[in-house]
């Protein structure tokens, strides 16, 4: 498989083109500052591309069969996320290439509560801009979803567990839909390197389309 990473010189992005190497995947990283793609494996296609220009999101997948995107933006604006997600739609329209998205935890439900983990009376205040605009991201696949057929473009949106931090590649997690996943002390979380396994899985054996799911431990 051609596989087109956005966001591959970030956190979740990097490790992504790392298991997708791995497992035997052709890759093509893009960042919007190719300098930044440094102690990549070695075969990798470095591209420089702003994925909020869906121009630049149509040359930089061309030829490829799946792009997953796992973008984030700096503090301040976050906004952006819906504009890369619309970007991406329309990027992908006219092509038959399969996409997956990286976003956030904030509105998955929390069990018992009727709120979503954004809505818990503990949520930090410092996340809700980059929660909400996760949130924003998901309505703009959702609303696709809803057109004639489904939209164009067939997505799938991977929410991580409430902790998503660099950790150990154990090869495991579990599997759900808009709820997020907690152990019984109500512990979310899953290492970068676990959530890359399950988007790569999610590329090999499709499950998910135009829906969004959530991983954890």
């Amino acid at each position: 498989m051609h596989i087109t990473v956005f966001g591959a010189s970030g956190g979740v992005g990097s490790r992504t083109v790392i298991e997708a190497v791995r497992r035997g995947h052709r890759v093509r990283a893009v960042s919007r500052d190719a300098a930044k793609l440094t102690d990549l494996p070695d075969g990798v296609e470095v591209w420089s591309g702003d994925v909020s220009d869906a121009e630049q999101v149509a040359a930089a997948s061309a030829g490829t069969d799946l792009v997953i995107s796992a973008t984030r933006p700096v503090p301040g604006r976050e906004h952006e996320l819906a504009e890369v997600a619309e970007a991406l739609l329309e990027g992908l329209r006219q092509q038959e290439t399969r996409l997956l998205v990286v976003g956030g935890a904030g509105s998955l439900t929390v069990a018992g509560t009727g709120k979503t983990v954004v809505e818990q009376p503990d949520f930090p205040d410092f996340l809700k801009p980059i929660a909400n605009a996760c949130g924003d991201q998901l309505a703009v696949f959702q609303r696709a979803a809803q057109q004639p057929g489904g939209g164009a473009v067939n997505w799938a949106y991977l929410s991580p567990a409430a902790l998503l931090e660099p950790g150990e590649r154990t090869g495991t997690y579990r599997l759900g839909a808009d709820e997020l996943i907690a152990d019984d002390e109500g512990n979310s979380a899953i290492s970068m390197e676990d959530l890359a396994v399950a988007l790569l899985d999610e590329a090999e054996q499709p499950k998910h389309h135009r829906v969004r799911f959530t991983v954890g431990y």
